[in-house]
């Protein structure tokens, strides 16, 4: 494996039951990928828990949203990086294909070399009047209000992204030596926290603005934190993020002591992005699967069930630099 950072602690985290389900969970949710991938038969796993709750996927760019913004938003129009990067903050904000799909389809295109202010405010304020809602309910943001002072969350977000674009963020991040000094230069922005400057600078990776690798830097979310948590009694000399590193450092050695074969995403081993994004998932899994074992927040039930329903098939595409696409339909 690649760009491996060593840890050399004198004491390394305590594992709890947990632990080893996190690499079950792991190998069995991607079983699930790839099964409804090659159009297998729903239910995709045996496991009752998996079935009947909505998990995301194990690999972070596998996920629909993911997709669509990296098919749909940064690889189709203008590659110029400050559109780019214009595309992605806007989407990423709302983080909602609907809100998406309806201001390019009102503004037959978004760019943002005829960005407006006022046109966008009023097609969101329209979606809004008619109680639509306009931000996923993946990620709660900061108003932004008491820096940019306007009454409502959308508009204070379009000014943020304002900033961000006259700040000339785009030549920043391709000048940015890595993904840390990337995440710090998002992270600096109003409304921006650890949580959103780290899935932010993800996101942004995906393009061509930027070539860091996944490796290189982690930051644990308050998912990920009640995961590892879970997983460890004591975590001891070891930092969430330390963790990350280890679980990554160590994936293919413990799928081995398992016994589980994992199917990577052809040929790519998990990076610590995705790492982090187990850990959330599993803090969910152990809800049900390992009731007695509370995390940072307390939280005892998964709130959403899974429903299956026929939908159009994802086409995959993956970020060209990572050479796996053509491999997509070689499986």
């Amino acid at each position: 494996m690649k760009n491996i950072v060593i840890l050399n602690k004198k004491l390394k985290p305590k594992p709890s039951i947990v632990y080893d389900t996190y690499w079950k969970f792991a190998k069995e949710r991607q079983n699930i990928f790839f099964n409804r991938l090659n159009d297998g038969c729903y239910p995709w796993s045996d496991n009752l828990i998996l079935n009947e709750y909505k998990f995301t996927n194990v690999y972070r760019a596998s996920d629909r949203v993911s997709q669509y913004l990296i098919r749909n938003v940064i690889y189709r129009g203008s590659q110029e990086p400050k559109e780019i990067l214009f595309r992605i903050l806007l989407f990423k904000i709302f983080n909602k294909i609907d809100t998406w799909e309806f201001l390019m389809d009102q503004l037959q295109g978004i760019t943002w070399e005829n960005y407006s202010f006022k046109k966008y405010d009023t097609l969101l304020l329209e979606l809004l009047k008619n109680k639509v809602p306009i931000y996923s309910a993946a990620y709660i943001m900061a108003s932004g209000k008491s820096a940019f002072h306007l009454d409502r969350k959308h508009q204070n977000h379009l000014k943020l992204i304002e900033m961000m674009l006259t700040d000339d963020l785009s030549t920043q991040l391709i000048q940015s030596t890595d993904m840390r000094d990337g995440y710090n230069r998002l992270k600096s922005y109003p409304s921006i926290g650890e949580f959103l400057a780290y899935q932010y600078i993800t996101d942004i990776n995906y393009s061509s603005l930027t070539n860091y690798s996944e490796q290189e830097f982690t930051k644990a979310g308050p998912g990920a934190k009640d995961g590892i948590t879970k997983c460890f009694t004591d975590l001891r000399d070891y930092t969430f993020e330390d963790v990350i590193k280890m679980m990554n450092e160590t994936q293919e050695l413990e799928f081995e002591r398992l016994e589980l074969k994992f199917d990577t995403l052809w040929g790519r081993p998990l990076q610590m992005i995705d790492i982090q994004n187990i850990f959330c998932e599993v803090d969910k899994y152990s809800r049900v699967a390992h009731s007695t074992i509370v995390g940072l927040s307390n939280r005892t039930r998964i709130k959403q069930k899974f429903k299956f329903i026929e939908k159009e098939k994802i086409d995959f595409f993956f970020p060209p630099k990572w050479n796996i696409n053509n491999l997509i339909h070689n499986i």
